[in-house]
């Protein structure tokens, strides 16, 4: 038996004793260096097959790891990823995302246990559900009309001027909502065998459960479901193939818009003698969450009144959704909001949704129209 397997059997084992001396065997024999990387790849490549992307990877590593095991981890991502012709454009943008830096630890000891450390945690992730073709399955076209979506959004964020922030993400919350009646237009006129397929969005602490409802709301005004996967710290939208983008955006944009007030409201609090609290920032981004939901949906039911006549195959559309999402997870369930009530956040976080005005031809607060 090898130096390599040897090591390997304490990635099954309980006790880091047992790490400690499979490094210590890998840190003696330079001659192992290139079959333990390559051996990493084989892990990164079958967890493809298991139903893994690029970005849940780092977020797994960084929920259980430190720095050091993201950045030998982005390493080989890349490496591995490097073999293909095309990758599916959601990968692309994880890849682009990954960390830089130098992944490898000064002394040969300790580079080793992180690496099995790392090869630990990768061995033993379960399988998840399929959300997209893995490296070298058939490509789905780009999704129409994203471009616009995302630069109206990145000016939303930019902009300095909340009246200009409202009138952009209105604008761009409209586009979305035509672009799925234009899809339901299509499939009217001649019914695709397209199924809806689902995407992964990370939903990051703190505040995970108020972020998770905000995404929900996104999702559901956008014809599509989200699911909360509090352990692995995603969210998996399931929708058609051009509504799932257009919600990541959205939902991101929100979210950095949502926080930018969330900031501005605390340092009013603070002039008044208030100190920043915690249930204040849960309190606030969960009113939030739930007034940009009812918003939300007042636009694209407003929307899709333009074209009564397409109100059936919008509902087909919403259907297939809904099967399939029962179909990836039939045990789904309800959770309970867990989190401090706060009367000024709520009332913050409720205001700061209705100045995200979503019908572009109009100011400030309106009353869930």
């Amino acid at each position: 038996m090898g130096t390599i397997d040897k090591a390997f059997g304490a990635l099954y084992a309980s006790d880091n004793g047992s790490l400690d001396t499979a490094a210590s065997l890998l840190a003696a024999d330079r001659g192992a260096d290139a079959e333990l990387a390559r051996r990493g790849e084989e892990f990164v490549r079958t967890l493809w097959a298991r139903g893994w992307q690029p970005a849940d990877l780092v977020r797994a590593a960084r929920r259980d790891l430190a720095d050091e095991h993201v950045r030998l981890l982005a390493g080989l991502i890349r490496t591995e990823t490097a073999g293909y012709g095309r990758l599916p454009h959601r990968w692309e943008a994880q890849l682009a995302e990954l960390p830089e830096g130098p992944g490898r630890p000064a002394d040969r000891f300790s580079y080793a246990t992180a690496v099995l450390e790392l090869y630990r945690l990768l061995v033993r992730l379960p399988r998840l559900d399929a959300v997209g073709p893995a490296p070298g399955e058939a490509l789905p076209p780009p999704t129409a009309g994203e471009p616009r979506i995302r630069a109206l959004l990145a000016k939303a964020e930019a902009t300095g001027y909340p009246e200009e922030a409202e009138a952009l993400t209105a604008k761009a919350q409209e586009l979305m909502a035509r672009h799925s009646l234009d899809e339901a237009t299509l499939a009217a006129g001649a019914p695709s065998p397209e199924a809806p397929g689902a995407i992964r969005i990370g939903v990051d602490p703190p505040y995970e459960q108020a972020k998770a409802i905000l995404l929900d709301a996104v999702a559901t005004a956008n014809h599509c479901r989200a699911v909360w996967n509090e352990a692995h710290g995603f969210s998996t939208v399931v929708g058609f193939e051009s509504d799932l983008d257009p919600v990541e955006l959205l939902y991101t944009s929100l979210l950095v818009q949502g926080t930018a007030a969330m900031t501005r409201a605390e340092a009013e609090q603070r002039a008044g003698g208030r100190r920043r609290t915690k249930s204040f920032r849960q309190s606030f981004l969960l009113a939030y969450a739930n007034r940009l939901g009812a918003r939300l949906s007042a636009t694209s039911r407003r929307v899709a009144a333009e074209a009564p006549t397409l109100l059936p195959a919008l509902a087909s559309r919403e259907a297939a959704v809904t099967t399939r999402t029962d179909e990836l997870f039939p045990e789904t369930r309800t959770t309970r909001v867990r989190a401090a009530w706060d009367e000024a956040g709520w009332t913050h976080g409720a205001t700061a949704a209705d100045r995200a005005t979503l019908h572009p031809n109009r100011r400030g607060v309106e009353n869930g129209t």
